[in-house]
């Protein structure tokens, strides 16, 4: 297997795909096959674009795709022209799109025609009238990436053929992408990618599932989160094998298209493959294909993991880490079934794990703490968040987890709590913090608190306690009615709502969450 030099980008090898392999598939949805030869092409002609309509090195360029070939398009021009890509998921709603061009400066955006059944050059429009200073809006079809149209103060532009794109690439160590994480204020913030630190997460990959180019992927993960990167953008291409893409997950469909590529390699989250487990085609797909299932993103079940491997003849296999720090821990097919399915693997020797107490002390010699890191996969912090960044990577430069965990004598890592308030619904990281902010806006609500409820399926879902003003009422959908129209993003919907008259309070006044963990674990009535 050909390995991938720091400093050499993934435009250069999609390039040399394009030559040696110009028909061989890089990119396959139920529907459509995308060569090599044309993702190439189709990415260097919108490059050309972005380029032609005066878009400047280094420029920022928001990316709103559904997870399919397009996406991927878009972000290899991106790369091509000299630019940095800013991953807006596609679930996010109209204010997190407006924090996130906003915070990142971005100066052109590409999407599909429509975001979440609205008119998307009519949403461009208001937000340029908000401030934003979006001067280019290039519109690509959300299946193949092809361009549709242009907006903005140079849509006109003719493209020039001679246009130049030499030297506008970056190197493996220039930033390539800005994405958002869970942040804890209501509002993500936006982890800054070299190339350099995928491309070491990539040999972590091959080495942990003896990846080669005679694999096929299947990446059910959505592409700007760091799942989503590596299992479809960065490591297929530095195989140089096709990925299987669905734009929405549905488990019938992911059983069938295994079947029909013959998928080597899968990467879902726990959710995803448990959806397939449970799915009546299960019986009767043929999965024997499968080689590896990369999951993570939360705790894997156990029973359900041993299920779907003795079903599919496949390994479970998972990284432990986060978006900030990339591996940090790995399972692998060496690995004991016990070990790979009952902990997050061995910590990897390359990132120097150790692990702190709350005063910040050395404990690694313990086997318990809070782990800190230093190695090549770790992200450049927070973009233009100079106070995150500093909570992030101590004055020492350990770049810390918000996990405790424990380490045993034969360097397996396994996570026993969180020091965040988050709630791991799916694979995605969402703040209770930002919750409660959300509905506390709500104007019939004085206190609010938001807590993990556990689900079979997803791990944990959305559950907020609150306390409403005297003689008020409110229900579940009619809180979720409100927050629509304050299009907030749907990750922040709550799934449960109890209504209490008063929260309960720990010594010190603040809310006693351990409390209502306990009544939402207990289930019963929606008033409790």
């Amino acid at each position: 297997m050909q390995e991938s030099p720091v400093g050499e980008s993934l435009a250069r090898w999609v390039q040399q795909h394009a030559r040696s392999a110009p028909d061989a598939a890089a990119y396959i949805t139920a529907d459509s096959r995308l060569t090599w030869a044309e993702y190439d092409a189709r990415a260097e002609s919108l490059a050309r674009r972005l380029v032609a309509l005066g878009v400047e090195l280094g420029a920022r360029v928001a990316v709103v795709l559904p997870d399919g070939p397009a996406v991927h398009v878009a972000f290899l021009a991106i790369e091509k022209a000299g630019c940095v890509i800013v991953g807006v998921g596609a679930r996010s709603g109209r204010r997190e799109l407006e924090h996130l061009i906003g915070l990142t400066g971005c100066t052109a955006i590409v999407s599909g025609p429509e975001h979440q059944g609205a008119e998307m050059s009519g949403l461009v429009r208001e937000l340029c009238d908000e401030g934003l200073d979006l001067r280019h809006h290039l519109i690509v079809d959300p299946e193949s990436g092809a361009l549709l149209g242009t907006q903005g103060s140079a849509a006109d532009t003719a493209l020039n053929p001679d246009i130049d794109l030499d030297g506008r690439e970056p190197g493996g160590e220039f930033p390539f992408l800005l994405n958002s994480t869970s942040g804890t204020t209501g509002m993500p913030k936006c982890v800054i990618h070299d190339q350099a630190r995928w491309f070491a997460f990539h040999r972590f990959a091959v080495e942990a599932g003896g990846l080669c180019e005679d694999d096929v992927f299947m990446s059910l993960v959505p592409a700007p989160f760091g799942f989503g990167i590596w299992t479809a953008h960065v490591t297929p291409t530095l195989l140089g094998v096709p990925t299987v893409l669905m734009s929405r997950f549905d488990a019938d469909r992911a059983l069938e298209l295994i079947e029909r590529h013959q998928v080597t390699v899968l990467a879902a989250v726990s959710t995803q493959f448990i959806m397939m487990l449970a799915s009546e085609n299960m019986k009767r797909s043929d999965c024997s294909s499968l080689r590896v299932l990369f999951t993570g993103g939360e705790a894997v079940p156990r029973d359900r993991a041993e299920a779907f491997e003795d079903r599919t003849g496949c390994k479970v296999l998972q990284f432990y880490g986060s978006n900030e720090t990339g591996a940090v821990s790995r399972t692998t097919l060496a690995d004991p079934r016990d070990k790979r399915l009952g902990t997050a693997g061995r910590v990897i020797k390359e990132m120097n794990v150790r692990l702190f107490d709350e005063e910040g002390n050395d404990v690694t010699d313990s086997g318990r703490g809070q782990p800190g890191c230093k190695g090549p996969t770790l992200s450049a912090g927070y973009y233009k968040n100079p106070q995150a960044s500093a909570e992030l990577v101590r004055e020492d430069g350990w770049m810390m987890l918000g996990d405790i965990v424990t380490i045993d004598d034969e360097g397996y890592l396994n996570v026993v709590g969180r020091t965040d308030d988050f709630i791991i619904r799916g694979g995605k990281n969402i703040s209770s913090i930002a919750v409660e902010a959300q509905v506390g806006s709500h104007p019939d609500v004085v206190h609010v608190a938001v807590v993990a409820m556990p689900d079979p399926v997803f791990g944990e879902r959305v559950c907020a306690f609150v306390e409403l003003r005297t003689g008020s009422e409110l229900d579940l959908e009619t809180l979720r009615l409100h927050l629509r129209e304050k299009d907030v993003s749907k990750e922040y919907f709550p799934e449960r709502l109890v209504v209490l008259d008063a929260l309960p309070r720990a010594a010190g006044g603040k809310v006693a969450k351990g409390e209502l963990r306990a009544r939402v674990a207990q289930g019963g009535p929606e008033r409790l």
